[in-house]
C-alpha cells in the first residue's frame, strides 16, 4: 500500500495523541536528547537566532566553527549591526548561500536600531525581521521566551509526517499549511516548550532518520501511524524535486610581482552574490578578449575543477597570468574597466570569497 491511499488530510487528532507524544517527547529529549552543542543550554535570543541561520541547509559539524568564530568577534548582535557588511561576509566565507549572511547583518541592524538591541519576543513580530522565516522565528521563541508555537523544519516534517501518515504532497503550499496546524495540535504546555522543541528536532537528526530510521528505540515508536503501516520511509510525500544543472565558468586569476591578487565585487543577485571574486567570464573566448593582445601569451590555464553546490555543479576553468613589476592592470588588461581593486595577500584572506576561489588562491599560482 503506498501513503497516496492514506488519508492526506489527517482527521481531528486522537484527544490524547497530542498529550502522550509531548510528554514521551520531552522526557526522552530531557535524558537521551543532544545537549552539548555550543547553542543549547541557553536562552539568549541572539545565539539561539545565529545558530538556526546558520543550521539552514548546513550540517552541524560544519557550522560548529563559523558559529564559535561568529561569537568570538561579534558576542552580541550590537557588535554584528556595528561591523562592516566585508567583515561578516569574511566571516561566513565557505558556509555558502551568502544571502544568509547578508540577511543577518541587516537584521542585527533592525534590531540594534528598532527594537534597542532586544530580540521581539513572538513568533509573529520576528517574522517582520530580516532572514527570518516561519519556523525559524518559532525556533527563537520556543527556545527563549516558551511561546507555545510549532517550527516545521525538515527534520520535524519527517517526524510529523510519518507519526500521522501523513500522506499529502508538501509541495504543494495548501498540504504544508495542514502540517502547520497539526503540529500547532501537538504542542506542549509553554513550560514545556523549550525542550519538546528541542526534541522533536533531535529525533528527526538522529532516530527519524530520512532512510533507515531507528524505529526500535524511537521513544514515540508506539504512537507512529506510519511504523504500524511498516511504511515509514515513504514519508513525507513531496513530488517536486529540483533537478542538478551543470555551469561552467571561466576565473581570470591576476597576480601582481608583489603578490597582490586582483579581485572583483560580484552583483548584489546571482552566484556569489556580494562577495569578492577573481574576474568571472562565461567562455573563454571572454576572459580572453579581457586580455589585451600584447598580453595573452602570458596566460596559463591552471587545471579545471568542479565545485558542487545543492542542485548546479559548477565547472571551473581558471587561467593565469602573472605580470612583472613594470606591469600595470590599468595598462594591460581592460579588466581595469570591471571595477576591480588589487588585494595584497595579506588582506584578502579576510574577505567574503567564494570557498573555490579562497581555496584556488590558498594554493597558490
Amino acid at each position: 500500500m503506498t501513503p497516496a491511499s492514506h488519508t492526506a488530510s489527517p482527521a481531528a487528532l486522537p484527544a490524547d495523541l497530542a498529550q502522550r507524544f509531548a510528554a514521551d517527547l520531552v522526557a526522552w529529549q530531557k535524558q537521551h536528547g543532544r545537549s552539548t552543542l555550543p547553542w543549547q543550554n541557553t536562552r539568549d535570543p541572539y545565539r539561539v537566532w545565529l545558530s538556526e541561520i546558520m543550521l539552514q541547509q548546513t550540517q552541524v559539524s560544519t557550522v560548529l566553527d563559523y558559529y564559535a568564530r561568529f561569537l568570538q568577534r561579534f558576542p552580541d548582535v550590537r557588535a554584528l549591526a556595528s561591523a562592516q557588511l566585508d567583515e561578516v561576509l569574511g566571516l561566513w566565507s565557505g558556509l555558502g548561500y551568502y544571502s544568509r549572511a547578508r540577511n543577518l547583518h541587516r537584521c542585527a541592524q533592525q534590531v540594534a536600531s528598532e527594537h534597542g538591541g532586544q530580540f521581539p519576543r513572538t513568533a509573529l513580530a520576528l517574522q517582520t525581521l530580516p532572514g527570518i522565516g516561519r519556523s525559524t522565528a518559532a525556533a527563537v521563541a520556543s527556545f527563549c521566551f516558551s511561546e507555545r508555537v510549532a517550527i516545521l523544519d525538515g527534520n520535524v516534517k519527517r517526524v510529523l509526517t510519518r507519526v500521522l501518515a501523513y500522506s499529502a504532497d508538501l509541495s504543494q503550499a495548501a498540504a504544508e499549511r495542514v502540517l502547520w496546524d497539526k503540529a500547532g495540535e501537538l504542542l506542549p504546555a509553554a513550560k514545556d516548550m523549550p525542550a519538546y522543541t528541542q526534541g522533536v528536532m533531535d529525533l528527526g537528526a538522529s532516530i527519524c532518520g530520512t532512510r533507515q530510521p531507528q524505529c526500535l528505540i524511537c521513544p514515540v515508536q508506539h504512537l507512529c501511524a506510519a511504523h504500524r503501516q511498516g511504511e515509514s520511509e515513504k514519508y513525507p510525500v513531496k513530488t517536486r524535486k529540483l533537478k542538478r544543472s551543470a555551469h561552467a565558468l571561466w576565473l581570470l586569476w591576476v597576480l601582481r610581482a608583489d603578490g597582490a591578487v586582483w579581485l572583483e565585487r560580484r552583483p548584489a543577485r546571482g552566484i556569489w552574490g556580494g562577495l569578492y571574486c577573481l574576474p568571472v567570464f562565461d567562455s573563454e573566448e571572454l576572459l580572453t578578449g579581457a586580455v589585451p593582445a600584447a598580453a595573452r601569451a602570458k596566460l596559463q590555464p591552471k587545471t579545471p575543477f568542479v565545485h558542487v553546490l545543492t542542485h548546479k555543479d559548477l565547472h571551473l576553468k581558471p587561467f593565469v597570468i602573472q605580470l612583472t613589476a613594470r606591469q600595470k592592470l590599468g595598462n594591460e588588461l581592460t579588466a581595469a574597466e570591471r571595477g576591480g581593486t588589487w588585494f595584497d595577500p595579506a588582506s584578502w584572506p579576510a574577505l567574503g570569497l567564494p570557498a573555490p576561489v579562497r581555496k584556488l588562491l590558498e594554493a597558490g599560482a
